[in-house]
């Protein structure tokens, strides 16, 4: 026997007001230039993160930071160049916060990934649409990816289809592995099929990808602390010659080829370290 469907509670469905909802909503220009670039990395960091408040509140949040450790060393210290080191440093703190919080979140994700796939195909497999096996699916499943899925069920309450609600998923979780879901209830809506047995294979494949992901960082354990070596030996390097001879960089910065090597080691330093860091960031993919 087929079980009814629940009546939702939820706002009559006119496709009329559908075109209210604003189907993405940045803080870019769209102008293309470098500062733009940034501005939409920076936003896309905040929406990912899933730390609620706005960008605007982060930067003041790293504003205040790099004042602070700049301000508290040079206090300590009385070197004016070294503080301004430290308050870089501190000017960058909370956004690799917001960095390290984006990627636990998104291992989050993706852990839940197989058990919502397979939520979802009980639902369909009791004789529900898919629209009301997805709303079912979003009150039942915890945070974060419950969070995400909600804000896409609030929008079918407004009148979006399954697939168009569920388009930027991908985009405000960061997991690519998304796509293969939102793909399949796209394609059922449109084109029918079995999406029983779709999201049955889909979350064998989701445990597979998180086998493989799992294998392959304990092979490139070695190789990723290397990289990590390459960038805080330097650093520990001078930080080393600086507390031996306080006055280490005062004599570095006597003549002008110590300036030109400190600062071409400085220019160096930090594009290998974005070279390094775009490495790492590609092969933790999810």
């Amino acid at each position: 026997m087929i079980a009814p469907n629940t009546k939702l509670r939820s706002i009559p469905r006119d496709a009329a007001f559908a075109g209210l909802l604003k189907e993405d909503v940045g803080f870019t220009e769209g102008t293309g230039g470098t500062a733009d670039v940034v501005n939409g990395w920076f936003d896309t960091l905040m929406l990912q993160s899933g730390i609620q408040t706005i960008p605007s509140v982060w930067l003041s949040l790293c504003v205040f930071s790099g004042v602070s450790f700049g301000g508290i060393f040079f206090v300590l210290t009385e070197r004016v160049l070294m503080s301004s080191v430290m308050g870089a440093l501190g000017l960058l703190f909370p956004i690799l916060v917001a960095m390290v919080q984006r990627s636990r979140r998104q291992l989050q994700i993706m852990q839940q990934l197989p058990l919502m796939a397979e939520e979802m195909a009980r639902f369909a497999r009791t004789g529900r649409n898919v629209e009301n096996a997805f709303m079912m699916l979003a009150a039942d499943t915890p945070s974060p990816l419950g969070n995400e899925l909600r804000v896409s069920a609030r929008r079918i309450e407004m009148g979006m289809d399954v697939g168009t609600a569920c388009r930027d998923l991908v985009q405000r979780t960061g997991v690519n592995t998304l796509t293969m879901f939102t793909a399949a209830l796209s394609v059922n809506q449109e084109t029918g099929g079995d999406l029983i047995q779709v999201l049955e294979r889909l979350s064998t494949a989701i445990r597979d990808r998180l086998h493989f992901v799992a294998r392959q960082r304990a092979a490139t354990i070695s190789s990723r602390l290397g990289s990590v070596m390459m960038i805080t030996v330097p650093l520990i390097v001078v930080g080393f010659y600086v507390a031996r001879d306080p006055n280490y960089l005062n004599k570095l910065f006597a003549s002008g080829w110590g300036r030109f090597s400190f600062w071409t080691a400085i220019g160096l330093q930090l594009m290998g370290s974005l070279i390094v860091l775009r490495i790492l960031g590609r092969t933790s993919r999810f």
